[in-house]
């Protein structure tokens, strides 16, 4: 199932995408898409409906993130051997954690601000993994059975106050609409293998980044057991699992970094796309 939430932000409604790809309103038979829903076993009474009898969204209604704003969004650093090289970094020995901002949470088709000042402003696509139910050391042969799907995660960040403001990673990553996440929540039955999915990103029409999920250094099953023995995980979390490379930082000789005006285009193979437009903070 491909499951989303749609109408203003703070007002969505879930919603379902029928086998022909029509978006179908959900709110008469279920009150979210939420990790109660998740918890309670929501996604079986959803997988009983005739989508057919549902009423259908109105074209241009706003789709926002699948799920609400999550308890614990949770990102991996340098997960691909290859992103690594291209800033310089090593490659991990285990993997490297980090929380994104809540109020960086945003819609898929939202548009991203550039903070004020910066000029190190930069993509990352990355699978998202939606935590289904609670997990603290999850064993890694059960971590699937504590994933309900995944999601498209734009992990937007701003290079110089990740790396040179002192501290961690978090100024750089947590700012305002630094994390547009959907537009679907895909239900694990129709990601049989997460590490062969082809993800990419196109700024202004030109492609960026263009990999594929079986380059991860960590693979799923490993970051949902990894991180539960840190954090506890709870139904609606996302774990952001990386980014290929292509990023900003990464073009030589001269790093090229976001600007007002822009547009960013998104997708996970099977998972959907998304699109930014770039704005002045």
């Amino acid at each position: 199932m491909k499951l989303f939430r749609h109408g203003s932000i703070g007002a969505e409604r879930p919603g379902i995408l029928d086998v022909s790809g029509i978006k179908r309103d959900l709110s008469g038979h279920i009150a979210a898409i939420d990790g109660d829903m998740l918890a309670s076993g929501g996604l079986s009474k959803i997988a009983m409906i005739d989508c057919a009898s549902l009423p259908v969204v109105p074209e241009g209604t706003r789709i926002g993130a699948p799920l609400p704003r999550p308890v614990n969004f949770v990102c991996i650093g340098l997960n691909y051997a290859d992103h690594a090289a291209e800033t310089g970094a090593p490659v991990p020995k285990e993997p490297i954690v980090f929380l994104k901002a809540g109020s960086a949470y945003s819609g898929p088709f939202d548009d991203v601000t550039i903070p004020r000042g910066s000029k190190e402003t930069d993509w990352e696509v990355e699978l998202g993994v939606v935590i289904g139910k609670m997990g603290s050391y999850v064993p890694e042969a059960q971590a699937l059975d504590h994933v309900a799907g995944y999601c498209v995660v734009n992990d937007v960040s701003e290079r110089e106050y990740q790396t040179r403001r002192g501290g961690t990673w978090d100024k750089g990553k947590g700012c305002p609409t630094f994390g547009p996440t959907g537009p679907y929540l895909v239900t694990r039955d129709e990601v049989p293998d997460p590490q062969n999915l082809d993800l990419w990103c196109e700024i202004d029409g030109k492609r960026m980044q263009d990999g594929n999920t079986r380059t991860m250094i960590f693979g799923v099953r490993t970051l949902v057991a990894y991180v539960s023995r840190f954090i506890a995980l709870m139904p609606g979390d996302i774990i952001a699992t990386g980014t290929p490379p292509g990023v900003g930082m990464g073009i030589k000789p001269n790093p090229v970094f976001l600007r007002q005006g822009q547009t960013m285009r998104l997708g996970v193979q099977g998972l959907g796309e998304q699109m930014q437009r770039l704005v002045g903070g």
